[in-house]
């Protein structure tokens, strides 16, 4: 090989992935192409995964480049991931619920824009928050905008499913209730193209408590009055910092938050989660600005390892009915994850307070930064 030619990654450089029914896997950077996500859900043990195709908080970023294209599709083969359990997630600017038709074209050409993306990468899913009233409407108006807007993407595409993500229900925030997202796809034409993606933070914090297997079932069974369960088509697995039915959207790791690790046992035992991207939007612990390259590299590798610690627990737990996993089992596996979760932690604090220069500036890099999106959504959407 030449000097300075990187080699192409294998799959024999990562460890072997588990064999299973239950696709689980975390949302990944492609920083440095959208190849390079193959790779990082290969090194955490992922069978699924999410990405972002451009920028989530610009209305216009640059077109994929053909090289990269090439490489993802070929990663793809030789990795052996499936393009039905990638989700790409779709820009937080996106609005197609806004009664303003100028702001809703603008949001409209930016979320066409991400399903050609998906096109042009080989990929049958599209998953995005479906938008908000902005308070200048009726939630059935914004209903009927929304599957509107769908229709006309499925005009403009060949074949990717649109996929609508239930919300924690901050604002005028819609997609919080499952009549919303039944309401949506009664609307929509081609039926076969579209499809819902339930995060479990954003249920329990629009008051579904799905912490006991009852509640779970209860659960789904309004999903499938409301919705259908042909249409759930992936789901977001969260722990949540929030409380239930405090419409706060606050992701935790699994197993640490109010949800807790039980939770996450009964829907991965329960067979209508199998053949699904079951999508990990878990805390990341991101470098501090001005860490070394060593810093980035340490502190990388210990966050990948929560991923790796939440996958290995949840590969763990699929496809088991609730007697078949033990309070001391689930002890243990919630142990595995908080000590993933301290490890990266320690080194994230540490590289802070490094690259702050010590003292009390250094105290104030290394704090943690609380993301409610739904929230977030909901300030965002007045505007757009």
């Amino acid at each position: 090989m030449k000097k300075g030619v990187i080699a192409e990654p294998k799959p024999d450089d990562f460890s072997a992935r588990a064999t299973s029914a239950w696709k689980v896997g975390p949302h990944v950077s492609s920083a440095g192409g959208v190849e390079n996500a193959i790779t990082n859900a290969a090194s955490v043990g992922a069978n699924a995964f999410a990405i972002f195709l451009k920028s989530q908080r610009k209305w216009e970023s640059n077109a994929l480049k053909d090289e990269s294209i090439a490489k993802f599709k070929e990663r793809m083969k030789t990795f052996g991931y499936s393009p039905s359990y990638i989700l790409p997630h779709g820009s937080y600017l996106v609005n197609l619920g806004n009664p303003d038709s100028e702001k809703r074209e603008k949001s409209f050409a930016c979320f066409l824009d991400d399903l050609k993306r998906c096109e042009q990468l080989g990929l049958h899913l599209y998953n995005f928050h479906p938008g908000s009233t902005v308070g200048a409407g009726t939630t059935e108006a914004s209903l009927a905008l929304i599957a509107e807007c769908i229709n006309r993407a499925h005009k403009e595409t060949a074949s990717v499913v649109i996929v609508l993500e239930n919300m924690a229900g901050a604002g005028n925030v819609i997609g919080s209730r499952f009549s919303d997202l039944g309401g949506i796809i009664k609307q929509v034409r081609d039926k076969t193209r579209v499809g819902v993606c339930l995060d479990t933070c954003h249920m329990y914090a629009a008051g579904y408590d799905i912490t006991t297997l009852e509640g779970w079932r209860q659960t789904m069974d309004e999903f499938e009055r409301e919705v259908g369960a042909q249409y759930l088509r992936g789901m977001h697995l969260n722990d949540s910092k929030g409380a239930l039915g405090s419409k706060k959207d606050r992701h935790e790791n699994i197993g640490q938050g109010h949800l807790g690790l039980r939770t996450f046992a009964h829907i991965l035992g329960d067979p209508r989660t199998r053949d699904i991207p079951l999508v990990l939007e878990t805390p990341a612990y991101d470098v501090p600005t001005g860490s070394s390259a060593a810093a980035r590299e340490s502190l990388a590798t210990q966050g990948m390892g929560v991923w790796r610690a939440e996958v290995a627990v949840l590969n763990q737990l699929a496809g088991r009915s609730e007697e078949e996993v033990g309070e001391e089992e689930i002890g243990e596996m919630r142990a595995e994850i908080a000590d993933a979760v301290k490890k990266a932690s320690k080194a994230r604090d540490v590289k802070g307070k490094k690259a702050a220069g010590g003292g009390g500036s250094g105290r104030k890099s290394k704090k943690k930064v609380e993301v409610d999106e739904d929230e977030e959504d909901a300030r965002r959407l007045i505007e757009f």
